[in-house]
């Protein structure tokens, strides 16, 4: 008996593309994200970050902080159609204050777009979300964006895009002027010319085919300077690169680049093609025990990367996210959740453009579903239909700013509590007691200042709860374990143990200098600064 699904199903999956864009914030990745949801049909016109007075806001931006502060606070899931493909686009956070989501997501795609700003390049967040990438080997694709503004010329960028991040670039369009005399793009496979006239309203864009870079047509649509010096820079490209290599692409170590505009749409539609073309399916993952998950194979298995409380404050959701790894999902299956080692019934679920869901009755390896959830999941749990399954952990990393929340009344207490529970379960903020106090004063933690004003605002929102925030002088939070890595409930020395919210032992200190104390007074015990989020 065959353990495949059947032939259909296979094709399902084959055809599944799930990727992430990640950059430094205001490069304009969801901006980006609207063009890619304009270009797969799924929206009809396209809205700016920040929501003008008559403009539409933007579909990937949810939250109305979001829409407020013109950034992304929580990454958002959007599934289209492009190319006979079916595609999951995950819109991720930029601000260094949420890269824990970020990295959350990037467990859960196959490959990323990488955006950079012409004039920028390559900035801090940027190194930090490539690393990650490069951690896991998860094949980047390049997108220098605003072309349409003055920036580096495209060589200097190309040569400090691959010094910076340590990796070879590939030219897959080229800019044909920069700024003011931004004229269009050169896609060097086709030997096509993208021209457009950015002072004519809607952006048509001619396309012509050339004999290469030095086709006479150029001179019809250039400026004598800028046809010079784009041969003289494609001349230089073409005697130093060989062919596009594929493998080297797929293993991390090759970036194809391509250049456009997302704010006046021009290069997305290249860029997705050449997405579709060679962007990677469902891969097998690898598992704590045993063999690899083939993504073909019949037991059915998935991971739960995300939870989001409240995309539908009407009925107060909790909404579970789940990466399906192998096989078909179908709705009302039962499944094995593999930390509470019993069998679940999946009865609601969705899929995603940003906020608007609608139900889905299946589902395929590589598709992002949300599960509606009353509780049974937490962030790394894993499911399957046969046996117990368990993937790879995703970390939670020590915060690094402490606070009290306080509500004025006292009869609001209990419903603080439970706001605080939910935002600490989709992983917005983590949750300290102190055990000789119990749950009546819980010690938020943040990795991030921006964290406390947005978990301020939902509380205000969401909850309709005013609360105090009082800063704590906590800066250090480490798990204490011993050899085995097993949890450490008493330590030598002065130190007060606290407990995080599934009563594993935590360390809460002013500063560096008493965990260096703290290490010298227990030379047995680690003090991790990340544990799994498996319960």
């Amino acid at each position: 008996m065959s353990n495949l699904v059947s032939a259909v199903d296979q094709k399902e999956i084959q055809r599944r593309r799930t990727f992430a864009i990640i950059s430094h914030p205001d490069a304009g990745k969801t901006t980006l994200t609207e063009k890619l949801l304009y270009h797969g049909g799924v929206i009809h016109e396209t809205g700016e970050v920040k929501g003008k007075s008559g403009t539409k806001a933007v579909t990937s931006d949810w939250m109305e902080l979001e829409r407020q502060k013109g950034i992304s606070i929580t990454s958002s899931v959007m599934t289209f159609d492009f190319d006979k493909l079916r595609i999951n686009l995950l819109d991720t956070p930029g601000h260094k204050d949420f890269s824990e989501d970020t990295y959350r997501v990037l467990m859960a795609v196959e490959s990323a777009c990488m955006l950079i700003d012409v004039a920028k390049g390559v900035e801090d967040r940027t190194k930090k979300l490539y690393d990650v990438c490069r951690y896991r080997n998860i094949p980047i694709f390049t997108f220098v964006n605003k072309l349409d503004r003055e920036g580096k010329d495209p060589l200097t960028l190309i040569d400090e895009i691959e010094k910076t991040l340590n990796m070879q670039c590939y030219p897959i369009t080229w800019p044909l002027g920069i700024g003011q005399r931004f004229k269009g793009i050169y896609n060097r496979l086709t030997k096509q010319a993208h021209f457009y006239d950015q002072r004519r309203e809607g952006n048509e864009v001619t396309i012509v085919d050339l004999q290469g870079p030095l086709d006479p047509i150029l001179d019809k649509y250039l400026d004598h300077e800028t046809a010079a010096q784009v041969r003289d820079e494609l001349d230089l490209i073409e005697n130093a690169l060989p062919p596009f290599d594929v493998e080297e692409f797929l293993s991390g170590k090759l970036s194809p680049v391509t250049f456009g505009s997302a704010k006046q749409n021009f290069g997305v539609d290249t860029f997705l093609k050449f997405f579709t073309q060679f962007a990677p399916g469902p891969k097998s993952r690898p598992v704590k025990k045993g063999k690899e998950v083939d993504p073909l194979s019949t037991n059915f298995t998935g991971f739960i990367f995300k939870i989001q409380a409240n995309m539908d404050r009407r009925h107060r959701d909790r909404i579970a996210f789940l990466r399906i790894c192998s096989g078909k999902f179908e709705r009302g299956m039962k499944v094995n959740h593999s930390r509470l080692a019993r069998e679940l019934r999946l009865s609601y679920s969705n899929q995603f453009i940003a906020a608007d869901k609608e139900t889905v009755d299946e589902a395929y390896a590589g598709d992002i579903v949300g599960i509606s959830d009353t509780g049974n999941f937490a962030i790394g749990d894993c499911v399957s239909t046969q046996g117990k399954i368990e993937f790879e952990d995703i970390p939670k990393f020590a915060p690094e700013l402490f606070a009290k929340i306080t509500v004025r009344d006292a009869l609001r207490r209990i419903k603080l509590q439970e706001a605080l529970n939910h935002l600490s379960e989709e992983g917005a903020i983590q949750l300290f007691i102190d055990p000789t106090i119990g749950h009546q004063e819980a010690i938020v933690g943040a990795v991030g200042e921006l964290q406390f004003e947005v978990l301020v605002h939902r509380l205000q929102d969401e909850y309709n709860l005013e609360v105090k925030l009082t800063r704590l002088p906590f800066t250090v939070a480490r798990w204490p374990r011993d050899a085995t890595g097993k949890a450490v409930f008493e330590l030598k020395g002065n130190f007060q143990m606290f407990q995080d919210m599934i009563e594993q032992p935590v360390l809460l200190l002013n500063q560096e200098w008493d965990l260096n104390w703290a290490k010298k007074e227990n030379p047995d015990v680690d003090f991790a600064a990340s544990i799994s989020r498996a319960r």
